[in-house]
């Protein structure tokens, strides 16, 4: 199946928040709620879920919290949220990224139920799930309902990638014992973690809370639907996954882009982790050398540009440009890792874990384990570490299947 992004929709699917206030807002009214969303959170009107819920007599919304970027998106990655006031209801807010990374007592008070509505893009890595992971346990421990309002994984339902973080390597980036690519809805997922006790802190050691959790499915979404046959409008959930396509992006190129000294990913540029570039590679070459490996699904493209922002702004890169052919059959996540390679066996002398050993540690975190790196590093060859990437994937899946949804 080759990825088309201009096609019509083929379904209009329903998100949680629209089968939510279909219901007469079942659960919450009479209750005070918590909301635990961002710009993300809207119905096919692009309606905000925040004012959703606050326009809705049957609904007393309390409190807002906010992930990486706020729940209005109006700080930029990295970006310390701080608490606030939501200017246009008055709301208070409360950061989940900055000082507290969940939700303490003192702001849970009063709350009855917590809802949580964000885009998910699938992968591991991606701050929002871990938030959810750590908002799960605050209630778990302060009796406080959990609501997730269900959307879909952009990356559709059936890709599974990536070994399990091993101990030692659970961060904010790679709290839980899952997959790099997971496969699941965060309705599912969230199911998932709460029964399998999965859930075990930002550091994998405490002791897994279950917490009294409901999740609202979506209407009219199946396991087979990549984002573009969904009917449903595109808001980015941070500022470099643009597109629907980005969310595919982000896994095949994220775990290489750890290393800010090495390639340009298209950060900075119209291509947010699309591209493989730098001022001193010959992009012919490139293109030349990862045709050459027969990579299942993927083609490339040369292509230059100069970033508009960042550390190479206004510098001719030169690399190649990935597009999905058959995207059943490619696996996303060793994309970067194959670009790594052909890049060591031209430029031996531009080493990642060289250039960026400053990077390590994170590389380690996202990875989930440092097998990868001390492995990889070696030979820099793919044929090293694909068979244990790929370890835990049919092990995973039959785990999570019990939790499907859809």
């Amino acid at each position: 199946m080759a990825l088309v992004w201009t096609t019509l929709a083929l379904a209009q699917v329903r998100p949680g928040i629209e089968v939510l206030e279909g219901r007469g807002f079942e659960g919450l009214a009479g209750r005070k709620v918590g909301l635990l969303t961002n710009p993300s959170g809207v119905d096919h009107n692009l309606r905000s879920t925040i004012d959703i819920l606050n326009d809705a007599p049957e609904v007393d919304l309390v409190a807002l919290f906010a992930p990486e970027h706020g729940v209005r998106g109006d700080v930029y990655a990295g970006g310390t949220v701080s608490d606030n006031k939501d200017p246009k209801t008055g709301i208070r807010v409360y950061s989940l990224y900055g000082g507290h990374l969940s939700p303490t007592p003192e702001m849970l008070q009063g709350i009855d139920v917590l809802v949580y509505d964000i885009q998910d893009i699938g992968s591991r890595s991606y701050t929002f799930i871990s938030t959810l992971g750590l908002a799960m346990r605050a209630c778990a421990q302060n009796g406080v309902e959990v609501m997730v309002l269900d959307r879909p994984n952009p990356l559709g339902g059936n890709k599974v990638e990536g070994c399990l973080v091993e101990p030692g390597f659970h961060s904010f980036v790679s709290e839980f014992a899952i997959p790099y690519i997971y496969g699941l809805t965060v309705g599912e997922l969230a199911i998932l973690l709460n029964e399998e006790g999965l859930n075990r802190g930002v550091k994998g050691n405490e002791a897994p809370l279950k917490c009294k959790l409901s999740v609202i499915p979506m209407e009219g979404w199946n396991r087979n639907m990549l984002y573009a046959e969904t009917g449903l409008p595109w808001v980015l959930p941070s500022p470099n996954i643009p597109f629907p396509r980005s969310a595919v992006d982000y896994p095949s190129a994220g775990i290489c882009g750890e290393f800010q000294n090495y390639l340009n990913i298209g950060i900075g540029y119209t291509l947010p982790f699309e591209v493989f570039a730098a001022e001193w590679i010959d992009a012919d070459a490139l293109k030349a050398r990862l045709d050459s490996y027969g990579i299942p699904g993927v083609v490339f493209r040369t292509i230059h540009f100069k970033p508009f922002s960042g550390s190479q702004q206004g510098k001719l890169l030169h690399g190649v440009q990935y597009h999905y052919s058959d995207y059943e059959a490619a696996t996303c996540t060793l994309t970067q890792f194959y670009v790594m390679q052909a890049v060591n066996e031209l430029y031996p002398s531009h080493n990642p874990f060289v250039v960026s050993a400053d990077r390590i540690s994170m590389f380690d975190k996202v990875c989930g384990t440092d097998y990868v790196r001390k492995t990889f590093k070696v030979g820099m060859k793919v044929s090293d570490i694909k068979d244990y990437w790929s370890k835990d994937v049919e092990g995973f899946r039959r785990l999570s299947e019990k939790y499907r949804l859809y």
